[in-house]
C-alpha cells in the first residue's frame, strides 16, 4: 500500500525513469527549450515517437504562450479529456453543459462548435486554446475570430482532421499542431511551457 505522502515521490521517479529513456532513444538536444520540451512531454504522454518530427514547433510562438499563461491568460479546452489533463490553472470546457447542447441544436452546429462559442463568450480575447479532440472546434476558432494568445492544434481523426490542422497551420496566429492528434498530445503540449511560464 502506497500513503499519500509517498505517492509524489513515486510519481517523480516514474516521470525521471521515462525521460531517461526517451532521451536514450532520441536526441532532441538540437531544438531550441521550449520546442524541446513540448516536442519531449507530448512525446511522453503518448508513447509515439513520430511526434519528434510531425509536432510543429515555433520558439517564438511558445515564447509567447508562455508569456500569456504568466500573465493569467485563460486556457480554453476542446473534451473532457483534453481538460482533465491540464493542471495547475482554471480550466474552461464546455463540452457537456446542457447550454452546449441546446446551442448545437438550435443553431445547426456540431457540440464541439457549440463549446467554443460558449467558450469564447465567457473568456473574450487573449486565452490559450487547446485542441486535443474535434477538428471542428478547430475550425470554430478559426471562423469565429476568438483572437487567442495561443493555438495547440492536435484534432483527432480521419474526416475534417487534417483539412483543420492544415487551415491552422496556414493562419497567422501563434500556433502548434500535429497531424496525429489525441487528448493526452494536447493536455501535454499545454503543459510542457508552463513550468516555465511561473513568476
Amino acid at each position: 500500500m502506497t500513503w499519500p505522502s509517498e505517492a509524489p515521490r513515486e510519481e517523480q521517479l516514474t516521470e525521471a525513469e521515462s525521460y531517461r529513456i526517451l532521451r536514450s532513444r532520441i536526441d532532441l538536444s538540437r531544438l531550441p527549450k521550449h520546442s524541446r520540451d513540448v516536442t519531449e512531454r507530448v512525446i511522453y504522454a503518448t508513447a509515439d515517437f513520430d511526434y519528434a518530427t510531425d509536432l510543429v514547433c515555433d520558439e517564438e510562438a511558445f515564447a509567447v504562450a508562455v508569456d500569456a499563461l504568466a500573465a493569467g491568460a485563460p486556457v480554453v479546452a476542446d473534451g473532457a479529456m483534453v481538460a482533465a489533463g491540464i493542471t495547475g490553472c482554471p480550466v474552461v470546457c464546455k463540452i457537456g453543459e446542457p447550454l452546449t447542447a441546446r446551442l448545437a441544436r438550435t443553431v445547426g452546429i456540431s457540440v464541439p462548435a457549440a463549446a467554443i462559442r460558449l467558450s469564447f463568450g465567457e473568456v473574450g480575447s487573449g486565452a490559450v486554446w487547446v485542441v486535443g479532440c474535434s477538428p471542428a472546434a478547430l475550425t470554430e476558432i478559426l471562423t469565429r475570430g476568438v483572437e487567442p494568445a495561443f493555438v495547440i492544434g492536435l484534432p483527432v481523426g480521419f474526416v475534417a482532421a487534417a483539412a483543420a490542422l492544415e487551415a491552422l497551420l496556414r493562419s497567422a496566429l501563434d500556433v502548434t499542431g500535429s497531424r496525429a492528434g489525441w487528448a493526452a498530445g494536447g493536455s501535454a503540449a499545454w503543459s510542457a511551457p508552463l513550468p516555465t511560464a511561473d513568476p
